[in-house]
């Protein structure tokens, strides 16, 4: 009985380490599934004062593209094709186009496989601390060889009859000089104005006018890779409080993108790459 039941046990560990070891091999190869598994989320977001006219209007939100080594130009187009399809009013570009420190080959294919993106309202862009860490300067570059609208510390008004609201934009939190007044612009204190920013802790810290009813902002990827019991490991002062989705700030509500590439780690685990179609409806 003795040899026998050591015998057994020492398969029973066998079994347990083959057990563990392919179910660690099962979620890496899930990981990278993920990656490119795309999704398209389709939030519905209350805008107090929005003029009804606006009522129901559309907005592609696309932010964290990071081009690079573990983003190829396909799937980049891929997400350009599939945001096309979903026909929306308008197109807003959180940050982040590349990712890797030869950022200078990949600025010029991502926008311009971006300049592709079409919407009746136009594509507008704001920088990432990535584009400034993987040098602006070419961002800038490859930027005004495309027909995007850069947003950064701008602002522009969006028309429909006698109504109007207000598109702002601001620079990088961490690396650049956010100025939301110079966004704002003329907008008064009846207006409504959709902010577009890269980092959610400027919400959070930097954002307390009530002209702004919504901002979208990207930056953390939905933690790109979450693990059971373990909390995630985010870019953020705030820890998870604007991981992803609808988060309320301090006086606007944020939408938060899970983003379309990856940074550190080639693969995303219960986090999926996201286009999100954004519909307004007014109070």
């Amino acid at each position: 009985m003795g040899p026998t039941r050591k015998l057994t046990r020492r398969g029973w560990i066998r079994r347990i380490v083959r057990t563990a070891f392919a179910s660690c091999v099962a979620a890496v190869a899930y990981g990278f599934g993920e990656t490119f598994w795309l999704q398209v989320t389709r939030p519905r977001i209350r805008v107090p004062g929005l003029p009804p006219v606006f009522d129901g209007l559309t907005i592609a939100f696309l932010t964290d593209i990071h081009h690079g080594n573990y983003t190829g130009i396909d799937f980049v187009r891929r997400v350009v094709a599939a945001t096309n399809a979903l026909k929306p009013d308008l197109i807003l570009l959180g940050g982040d186009y590349v990712h890797g420190r030869t950022g200078d080959d990949y600025f010029l294919p991502c926008l311009a496989a971006l300049n592709e993106l079409t919407a009746p309202f136009g594509v507008w862009s704001v920088p990432g601390n990535h584009d400034y860490w993987e040098n602006i300067r070419r961002y800038y570059a490859a930027i005004s060889h495309t027909q995007i609208h850069d947003l950064c510390n701008r602002g522009a008004w969006l028309n429909r009859g006698d109504s109007r609201i207000r598109l702002a934009g601001v620079d990088d939190h961490w690396c650049g000089r956010p100025d939301l007044q110079a966004a704002l612009g003329d907008c008064g204190p009846d207006d409504v104005a959709i902010l577009l920013c890269h980092n959610p802790d400027y919400i959070e810290e930097r954002v307390a006018d009530p002209r702004v009813r919504l901002a979208l902002c990207g930056h953390l990827h939905g933690g790109q890779v979450l693990l059971p019991f373990i909390p995630p490991q985010v870019p953020s002062k705030y820890g998870a409080k604007y991981l992803k989705g609808l988060v309320q700030g301090p006086t606007t509500p944020v939408y938060v993108s899970r983003g379309i590439g990856t940074v550190s780690l080639p693969f995303r685990f219960r986090s999926r790459p996201e286009i999100a179609l954004i519909t307004l409806w007014a109070t």
